[in-house]
């Protein structure tokens, strides 16, 4: 990258699993001043919905001007802080995985809150589309073609569909000043 001539906006990478570094990625978000600029590095295979819709809503509360790049995968659950992104970069080999969310569970639990987590989950389902497709400016169908049953969309194709802007690996260093 280049050197800035000015102070650079914070770089925060977001990598691996988001419920993972969920309070680290929280952590640096909040050090940004309310407004203030930085710049998200993605390449994620995403992680809890409840992970994604926190860092989503934290960038969009605090009113974060932040530049998304997806430098590898932007998956899953990484899909929804990278739409709060103001401005969002891709390259030509970055991927984006959408596809339905997914329902595990690894505790013991009783019939009654197994049945109230499915509907919980359903409505959860239809929200989380939304919101992604209102993140992206895009069109619910739209996202929604991509979900089910589950595709890997290029970096040129969601540049194509009007959703981030493409830019070839060696241009990377208009980022900095």
């Amino acid at each position: 990258m280049a050197k800035c001539d000015r102070e650079c906006p914070p770089e925060i990478g977001v990598v691996g699993d988001l419920t993972e570094h969920e309070a680290d990625l929280v952590e640096k978000l909040l050090d940004i001043e309310p407004g203030g600029e930085c710049v998200l590095y993605f390449d994620s295979l995403g992680g809890s919905a409840y992970a994604a819709v926190a860092l989503a809503s934290l960038i969009r509360l605090r009113g974060l001007r932040a530049v998304g790049v997806v430098t590898g995968e932007c998956t899953s659950a990484a899909l929804w802080p990278f739409a709060a992104c103001r401005r969002r970069l891709v390259t030509p080999l970055s991927v984006l995985l959408f596809h339905p969310m997914k329902w595990q569970s690894e505790e013991n639990i009783a019939l009654a809150e197994a049945a109230e987590w499915a509907r919980h989950f359903g409505t959860l389902e239809t929200t989380m589309d939304q919101f992604l497709a209102d993140l992206f400016g895009a069109s619910l169908e739209k996202i929604q073609s991509w979900s089910a049953p589950g595709r890997y969309v290029s970096g040129p194709e969601l540049a194509e569909a009007g959703l981030a802007e493409l830019v070839p690996l060696e241009k990377l260093a208009v980022l900095r000043g």
